[in-house]
């Protein structure tokens, strides 16, 4: 009997694993495919998966794996450099191939105690009062308090649980690969260069050892279950940019559409869905992992309150309620940014004004902050602008913020020196320290990092302990 059985074991089901696993929660994340799979899908991390990751003691691990760069030119690769002062203490990108997110994310789950059994399919279950029985392809059955898919965008889970799943099918297909080219380097600089004044969607990058990502759009849109052939590339590079670069040697084929989808509930009793199994849109902006991992920080620990027992009523419920909002505005910035990236005239001048827009501060910042998750505020109720809003990693007497949060609990930062969390000490922490860089007389925050509650008066701050934390302890 485990307490909770994940379906997938990409980005987002080895977070969520991890996550559990703070509190001792009984995992096992079962993942279809016997080993990893190499594709490089994403590429790296936005701001808020990177603070994330600084949270929960592993940005040094993904430091040494990946490549600083420089925010900005994310929103429909429009190129701008990023305002001064963005609010987070990690304000660059971190360029890091998905195979090695995974790698590393499993590695941190792993670590934790979690269980991971690979070419291990889920094709059933059934749910009743006391948990979930899971149906493997092997015929073994599984049981567990909680089922969680985060089996990507053709989600079994989800189809099994009859959740709808509304929104566009693909209107353009994009080819996706790494392999070898036949010209010298300059030569695909220069016309990448060319290619790319007019079409955004085009683009050939070295990814070291002499193999190059090719991206190029497909011809149309075809059935995704049938990979693409090298000759499907060769084609698409003739007709778009008059040469094939003589390409050669593929590592691996891929195609991607700009289907845009989102779940209609993240939980049904005890199933609930995650990351691409929740919602599906175009790459564009390197959004869809950043996305995925976000999801698993917000339910880890509500989904480990529930099973610890000491989850206030409606706690669980706050997942779809904070992650749903967020996803349909990925959905919808997607959608525009597609229509951005469009060779025809009318989105063309479209294009052109943004650009132009793009020049004042604040534009800028609104997007690249949408972008890279660091403006999301969840609805808390009335109350000062950073209630709801995730703190940034400040300086304290001894260390930093962030050093603090590593084991997944709720943190009462005290500037005041006055406050308690006696009866809630089991769950929360506190940091008293005068020297806070903080602009609030003292703040909650709950594991995920959100500011649960800004004020100085014990009896209110009690009360949203309660609402967060739940009951004080005996």
């Amino acid at each position: 009997m485990f307490d909770v059985i994940i379906a997938g074991c990409g980005p987002t089901g080895a977070m969520l694993a991890a996550e559990l696993r703070l509190h001792d929660v009984r995992v096992l994340v079962l993942e279809k495919e016997p080993e990893p799979v190499p594709f490089v899908r994403a590429l790296g991390l936005h701001i808020r998966s990177i603070e994330v990751m600084a949270m929960r003691g592993l940005l040094d691990r993904f430091l040494e794996r990946g490549k600083q760069y420089p925010v900005g030119g994310f929103f429909a690769a429009i190129t701008r450099p990023a305002p001064e002062g963005l609010d987070s203490a990690h304000a660059y990108v971190l360029g890091i191939p998905q195979p090695i997110i995974d790698e590393l994310l499993e590695e941190h789950a792993l670590e934790l105690g979690a269980q991971i059994r690979r070419g291990r399919e889920v094709v059933g279950f059934a749910q009743d009062d006391e948990g979930v029985t899971v149906e493997l392809a092997d015929g073994e059955r599984l049981r567990s308090r909680y089922l969680v898919g985060c089996d990507g965008g053709r989600s079994t889970v989800r189809k099994l649980l009859g959740v709808g799943f509304p929104g566009e099918p693909s209107r353009t297909e994009t080819l996706l690969g790494e392999m070898e080219v036949g010209v010298p380097q300059e030569e695909v600089i220069a016309k990448v260069t060319e290619v790319r004044e007019t079409n955004k969607r085009f683009g050939l990058g070295p990814f070291g050892e002499g193999i190059y990502r090719v991206v190029v759009p497909a011809e149309g849109v075809s059935d995704r279950a049938e990979p693409p052939t090298l000759e499907d590339f060769r084609r698409q590079l003739r007709a778009i940019a008059g040469t094939d670069f003589g390409v050669h040697s593929p590592r691996w084929l891929s195609r991607f559409g700009d289907a845009t989808r989102s779940a209609e509930h993240y939980r049904v009793g005890r199933v609930l869905l995650a990351g691409d199994a929740a919602h599906i849109h175009p790459p564009t902006g390197g959004q869809g992992l950043n996305l995925g991992v976000q999801d698993a920080f917000n339910l880890g620990w509500k989904l480990a309150a529930r099973i610890r027992g000491w989850a206030p009523d409606g706690l669980l419920d706050t997942y779809e309620a904070e992650r749903h909002p967020v996803a349909e505005d990925v959905l919808n910035n997607t959608r525009a940014q597609m229509e951005l990236l469009s060779t025809e005239p009318g989105p063309r001048a479209v294009r052109e004004l943004l650009t132009e827009l793009m020049q004042f501060d604040e534009v800028n910042r609104y997007l690249i902050e949408k972008i890279t998750a660091i403006g999301i505020r969840y609805d808390f109720g009335e109350g000062p602008d950073l209630l709801g809003r995730r703190l940034r990693d400040i300086d304290l007497k001894q260390g930093r913020l962030y050093d603090r949060t590593h084991q997944g609990r709720g943190l009462l930062l005290d500037p005041t020196e006055t406050l308690s969390v006696d009866g809630w000490s089991d769950r929360v922490d506190v940091i008293a320290d005068p020297t806070a860089a903080l602009d609030v007389p003292a703040a909650l925050l709950r594991p995920d990092g959100h500011i649960a509650w800004i004020g100085e008066n014990q009896q209110d701050l009690n009360d949203h302990l309660t609402r967060w934390f739940g009951k004080p302890a005996n």
